[in-house]
This record gives structure tokens, C-alpha cells and sequence, in this order.
């Protein structure tokens, strides 16, 4: 068994959550209100911005150039994509410039975002990249699971067309595979370490789609929604 394989097993519940949460499939059925798209989208921008940088941290832990070179282009690649959905996405969900500036993360969203620093500035570049994988993964799965689903509304068909495009997944099978390559040589002790950064992220994912679905703010703020995943 692949080291990758043990990190799906120990997270399968987790998974299936993800996979089946109300928001992923207002998504998939197009039934999902677009405000709460909007309020996901501002987060997720916010996300993309630390996880470009984090790309870029990994690629200097890199050893081999071609590592660092491959790492590096994920980091512009990620970039461009935050870009992409800040230029396609604000026009249809009235994202205004007032949106942005007074734009504050929600506490799911900060500390996701302080977990991939935290990994990649206290472990190495498998700590690193066992941190990043679980979205790109994650991702990638509900696209392929969804590739046939024609939701009514072109954004979320076209969310859906991006994750499930080949580009996509052949990048995140390139971070599967750069996994395995990095914990061959580890003992078991320092594999768990590395897994527990994955698992930690995966958490991190399911809990993304829940502050999102549910308008997630800090204490001091009023909610806007109420989860379905207790009902």
C-alpha cells in the first residue's frame, strides 16, 4: 500500500463528508444560493493568496532544481487561478471593490491558512507538501466524481469543469506522486508526522465547506445560516 493510500483510509470519513456536504452538492444539483457562493468565493480568495505562497516556500525546501522549478510553476499557477476566479466570478456575483476592502477572513479560513504556514515553516518539504495535498485532492475528486453533472447555472458548471479538467488532475496526481517519493526513505515515526499534516488539512477541507455553508464569523459577529450536516 501506497503511503498516499493510508492517508484516504485514515481520512474516508472525512472524505465522504466532503464529498456530500449540502454545499458541494447545492453545487452539483446548481440549487446552492449564489450569495453563499459569493461568501465562499471571498474566502477561498483569500485562501488561494497564502496557498500561492506556500507553493512558493515548498519550492525552496526543494532540493532538486527541477523540484523547486515544478513547485514554483504551481505557486504562478495558483496565482493565475485566483486571478481567474476574481475576474470571471465578480462580475455575476456583484463582488464590488467595497467587497474586497472591507473583506475579513472568516476564523476557518485564518487558521487553514496559519496550519499550511505552520507546516511548512517548522517540518520539511514532505510536511509541507502532505499539508497542500489534501486540496488539491479533495478538489479533484469532486470534479471527476461530478464531471457529468449539469447543474442550470454556468458558474457552478463551469467550478465543476475546471476540477475535473485533465490539467487538473494530472497536477494533483504530480503531488500524489512527489508524496510517495518523499516518505520513501522515512521510518514510521517520521511518516506519522507527515501524516498528521495531511490529516490536520483534510479536517481543514470539510471544515471550509461548512464555514461557507454556514456563514462562518468570529464570535463577536451574527451567523447568517444554519448547517444542514445535524439535521
Amino acid at each position: 500500500m501506497k503511503f498516499t493510500d493510508e492517508l484516504r483510509a485514515v481520512t474516508k470519513e472525512s472524505w465522504e463528508q466532503s464529498l456530500n456536504h449540502p454545499f458541494v452538492q447545492g453545487i452539483v444539483k446548481g440549487d446552492l444560493p449564489l450569495e453563499t457562493f459569493k461568501y465562499y468565493i471571498l474566502q477561498d480568495i483569500y485562501y488561494l493568496k497564502h496557498y500561492g505562497k506556500i507553493h512558493a516556500i515548498a519550492a525552496s525546501q526543494a532540493d532538486d532544481f527541477k523540484l523547486t522549478a515544478l513547485l514554483a510553476d504551481k505557486a504562478r499557477f495558483t496565482a493565475e487561478a485566483e486571478l481567474t476566479v476574481h475576474n470571471e466570478h465578480a462580475e455575476i456575483l456583484n463582488i464590488t471593490k467595497k467587497d474586497i476592502d472591507n473583506f475579513k477572513p472568516a476564523p476557518t479560513a485564518y487558521a487553514y491558512t496559519s496550519h499550511l504556514y505552520r507546516a511548512t515553516m517548522s517540518g520539511n518539504l514532505a510536511h509541507s507538501i502532505a499539508a497542500i495535498l489534501p486540496c488539491y485532492w479533495l478538489y479533484a475528486d469532486i470534479g471527476k466524481v461530478n464531471e457529468h453533472a449539469k447543474p442550470e447555472s454556468e458558474i457552478y458548471h463551469n467550478w465543476i469543469k475546471m476540477y475535473a479538467s485533465g490539467r487538473f488532475q494530472n497536477s494533483t496526481n504530480e503531488m500524489i506522486d512527489l508524496l510517495n517519493t518523499l516518505v520513501e526513505d522515512m521510518n514510521d515515526k517520521e511518516k506519522e508526522k507527515v501524516k498528521e499534516q495531511f490529516i490536520i488539512a483534510k479536517e481543514y477541507e470539510l471544515l471550509f465547506w461548512e464555514m461557507a455553508y454556514t456563514f462562518e464569523g468570529w464570535l463577536s459577529e451574527s451567523k447568517k445560516g444554519n448547517s444542514l450536516m445535524e439535521k
